[in-house]
């Protein structure tokens, strides 16, 4: 079976807005990702639809959430995309966050979660320092709640400070940022390979 990607945007802006930065540098992760034949099937504007706070899997009447994290898990590859705001990730990621902690929760007879066996890669992208702290953000609550990180997993850019040039805004590709997304992306298709043929044992 192919290994197939899906990417989500935590953009504070929702698609009817203007054109993201995120949605560029995942963009860039599409067409690395195709050189070892995984697709990113879809990419979703966590802003267009209403995913309600809470860390649980349902919050009820209105949470767009549960079905989202169906797409989400029918997935073998995660796409995690998002601006840094103030140094850090945005609280539209943070609420992505905060309902995969249910996880915890929804593990199977071997002690597994929703999660387990798929892998997880961050697209950043800001005119601000913090990518850095963004990915510690991103990974240390990705791995707790089941997610499989694997080496070299972050591709961002940052512009200058305060500064008015985006990333969707550049008129050629940092060469830096190329070779990331190349390494990003061979390492996640390589390691969602093995752990698809080979999934996790579990406990027990």
């Amino acid at each position: 079976m192919p290994v197939k990607a899906i990417a989500i945007n935590c953009s504070l802006k929702n698609s009817s807005d203007e054109a993201s930065s995120t949605d560029a540098m995942i963009a860039v992760l599409d067409e690395k990702f195709a050189e070892h034949d995984v697709s990113i099937t879809e990419t979703l504007r966590i802003a267009d639809y209403n995913v309600l706070p809470g860390v649980t899997s349902d919050e009820g009447e209105g949470d767009d959430w549960p079905k989202l994290r169906t797409k989400i898990l029918n997935h073998d590859i995660l796409i995690f995309g998002g601006p840094i705001w103030m140094g850090q990730i945005g609280s539209i990621a943070k609420r992505v966050l905060e309902r995969m902690d249910a996880f915890l929760s929804e593990t199977d007879d071997k002690g597994r979660m929703p999660s387990s066996g798929k892998v997880v890669v961050a697209a950043i992208v800001g005119n601000e320092d913090g990518a850095h702290w963004s990915a510690s953000q991103l990974f240390q609550s990705l791995n707790d709640t089941g997610w499989t990180i694997p080496a070299v997993a972050a591709c961002y850019w940052v512009g200058e400070a305060m500064g008015s040039t985006d990333f969707k805004e550049l008129k050629k590709r940092p060469d830096k940022v190329d070779e990331t997304a190349s390494m990003v992306a061979a390492n996640a298709a390589h390691l969602a390979s093995l752990l698809k043929d080979s999934p996790y044992p579990g406990s027990g």
